[in-house]
């Protein structure tokens, strides 16, 4: 069941919808089925299965599920402060939301910053959207996950604090119904992915360092 398991933060939202579709089955039935396919649809989409990561020192793991829409060297000036690789993951409703650790390292900046809500998949989201960006320092250089909100998305939920050591696909946080994460890493790694594919948070290898 481990596999199929909830987020915590879900389970407002499934109880909620749980109590609406019982209530409805004893006064307004016909409309049971399509509170209970609701019903569903929020569990399948705060669910939170489990991962194993691949092993290696000196792999760099997906932040985040989804389809990588962007890879691009950039200026990053919050964290990297200099040229940086940078890798889009664009995250549909269907995906899973949960962002974990790309590298091993120590927590040392988080910083939210507030804003629009433009479609996740749109460059305007990236320099405009409601973000959270989390710096990682590592031997190897400095890694910044950036949680950005979408069109439907309007809360980012980080768990780890300033200080805090993560393993690689260790759970930072989450972006409710559909979002954007990006990785900045060092311009010395050596990309394994491109835009179009599909990687698995925690358990696809985008690079090496």
């Amino acid at each position: 069941m481990k596999k199929f398991a909830i987020a915590r933060p879900g389970y407002p939202y499934v109880i909620a919808a749980l109590v609406v579709t019982i209530f409805l089955y004893t006064k307004v039935s016909f409309l049971t089925p399509v509170f209970l396919f609701l019903t569903i649809f929020i569990a399948f989409f705060f669910r939170d299965p489990v991962r194993t990561s691949p092993q290696g020192e000196n792999l760099i793991l997906a932040p985040a599920d989804g389809k990588i829409i962007k890879v691009e060297k950039i200026f990053e000036p919050n964290f990297v402060e200099g040229e940086a690789l940078k890798v889009s993951i664009f995250l549909s409703i269907f995906n899973v939301h949960i962002n974990r650790s790309p590298v091993k390292g120590t927590i040392s900046m988080i910083k939210y910053i507030p804003g629009s809500f433009f479609a996740a998949y749109k460059d305007e989201a990236s320099l405009s959207n409601e973000k959270n960006l989390i710096g990682i320092e590592t031997e190897e250089g400095r890694f910044l996950v950036v949680q950005i909100a979408g069109l439907i998305a309007r809360r980012i939920l980080c768990w780890v604090k300033m200080g805090d050591r993560v393993e690689r696909g260790m759970r930072l946080g989450m972006i409710k119904f559909g979002s954007c994460t990006e990785l900045y890493m060092p311009l010395k790694v050596d990309l394994k992915v491109r835009e179009g594919d599909r990687v698995r948070a925690g358990e696809t290898v985008l690079g090496e360092i």
